[in-house]
């Protein structure tokens, strides 16, 4: 199995965090209970990972060529429609997550498991760059056994090869229920580059992983 050396960069202090994200003006706490795409999707498979922030793991999944669509959300829990306010502080056992919507005959799914452990450090537990807390952390969610033998070879071969100094802390993890977030976190890094944490964390993030990984890019995205 040919492995990418992946070259960490130390990321600096930032003074915005997730904590401390725009939130949606109004009570936060009222939420859809479900998302629906613009388009039809029903042809595409799906996929589901969590590390960190999920505007940012959004935008590098919407820049990797064969997939559709990408929608933020939350899974890992055990709680019932959470809601943005309640994740983002940790009222939960649920992770920022993103669900993966890609063809398969441009991208596979072990090639997903390759951009997923490229655009994050798996070695730090709760925590991605700035944000801190258990709804940060790296997780790889299977649907079936083949996804999670492939989760499972892949951190294997990047342990052997001793890719990273660290233990890796990512967790294998079946996927039970994807909630979809509220709209307003949807293509949030495309609707406002103006953030400042999306200037100060999101794109540099996203930056790093095309130019690791740019035979993984859409033409566009280059």
């Amino acid at each position: 199995m040919k492995i990418r050396m992946i070259a960490l960069l130390t990321l600096a202090f930032w003074v915005t965090s997730c904590q401390g994200r725009e939130k949606k003006p109004g009570p936060v706490a009222e939420k859809q209970t479900e998302l629906t795409p613009p388009q039809d999707l029903s042809a595409y498979k799906r996929a589901y990972f969590a590390s960190g922030c999920f505007w940012c793991v959004e935008a590098i999944f919407e820049s990797v060529k064969g997939v559709e669509e990408v929608i933020s959300g939350y899974a890992g829990g055990t709680e019932t429609n959470p809601t943005y306010e309640q994740v983002s502080y940790g009222r939960t056992g649920h992770a920022e997550a993103v669900e993966v919507y890609y063809n398969p005959e441009v991208i596979s799914y072990f090639e997903l498991v390759q951009v997923f452990f490229g655009s994050h450090d798996p070695t730090t537990p709760n925590q991605q760059g700035p944000d801190r807390g258990r709804q940060y952390r790296s997780i790889a969610f299977y649907q079936t056994e083949e996804e999670q033998k492939t989760i499972r070879a892949y951190m294997d071969a990047l342990e052997e090869n001793k890719v990273y100094d660290r233990p890796l802390v990512t967790e294998i993890t079946p996927l039970e229920t994807f909630w979809p977030a509220e709209d307003y976190h949807q293509d949030y890094e495309r609707k406002h580059p103006e953030n400042p944490y999306i200037q100060n964390v999101s794109i540099p993030r996203l930056k790093r992983f095309q130019k690791n990984f740019p035979e993984y890019l859409k033409e566009k995205a280059h």
